[in-house]
Order: structure tokens, then sequence, then C-alpha cells
């Protein structure tokens, strides 16, 4: 868990303040922004794996930063938090990407489970590409043993002087 870069955002200041000396116990140490508009700029200057958004804030609220990350990190999980529960919000932050939905207030232990399942979807997805690419480079390499053995075999064949 110490390896997750996590980005807490949220306009309650002293919810986050709550969450990161919680956190901080466990060894977690998020980096936290007020607003949507301040996520993104973080996101700019230090890439994250988990970003947990609230939904209502001021300004850009958190469905109207979601494509935002999604366009430009699209390995970022996102998981929405809101003391404003909306189903329709939920489902239309799914329905956008996110990767889950809770409310406040949040169950502190749901919500480490909820950040480690995205993290664990992350690596699972980086493993498979990873997989891939040595498949593919295994095939490359299987490739060109099979064309050097060809190219072996024909110069290795003397045809007759008299011919056939």
């Amino acid at each position: 868990m110490k390896n997750i870069r996590l980005l807490l955002v949220d306009d309650e200041i002293n919810f986050v303040k709550t969450l990161v000396k919680r956190m901080e116990k466990r060894g977690l140490f998020p980096d936290q922004a007020a607003s949507g508009e301040e996520c993104l700029a973080i996101l700019e200057k230090k890439p994250m794996d988990v970003v947990v958004l609230d939904v209502k804030m001021p300004g850009m609220d958190g469905i109207e930063v979601l494509p935002h990350i999604k366009e430009k990190y699209p390995k970022t999980e996102v998981l929405f938090l809101t003391g404003h529960a909306s189903p329709q919000d939920g489902v239309d932050g799914i329905k956008a990407g996110g990767f889950d939905y809770l409310t406040k207030p949040i169950e502190f232990e749901q919500l480490i489970t909820k950040i480690n399942q995205a993290y664990d979807k992350i690596r699972l997805m980086e493993e498979k590409e990873k997989e891939a690419e040595f498949r593919a480079g295994m095939e490359q390499q299987m490739i060109a043993a099979e064309r050097l053995a060809s190219l072996g075999t024909l110069a290795g064949t003397d045809t007759p002087k008299g011919g056939f």
C-alpha cells in the first residue's frame, strides 16, 4: 500500500485532514487538492495511481473533472466520494470511467479497501501489458530464428554441377 500514489480531492478541509492522519498511520501519504482545478494542476506535475474525488465541489465538480483525468491519464483510477448521495451521480460517474462511488460518512476501512482494489486493477493491467510485450518480442525472435535457419538450409544445399 505504501507504493500507491494517491490524491484526495475534496473541498471539506477538515474531512481531508482527518483522512490524511488516518492514512499516514498506515504508511500512506496522499497528496491533497481542494478543487477540481487544483486536482488537474497536481496531475500535470505528478502522476497518480488513484484519485479519490468528491462529486460536489465549487467550480469544477468531480463529474466534470473525470473526463479530463481519463483523457490525459487513462491508467489513473478514480473513486467518487460524496456527502450528497445521488444514485444518478454514481451511475454517471461509473459510466464515464470511474472505478467506484462511495458516500459520506465513509467507513474508513471500506475506503482503504476500494483504494487497494483500484490499485490492484492498475497493477494487473500493467502485468498484462508487460506479458503482451514479452510475447510480441518472443514472436519476433522466433521469426528471426526461423529465417536464419532457412538461410542456413539454403546455404548448405549443394546443387549438382551437371544438374538433373
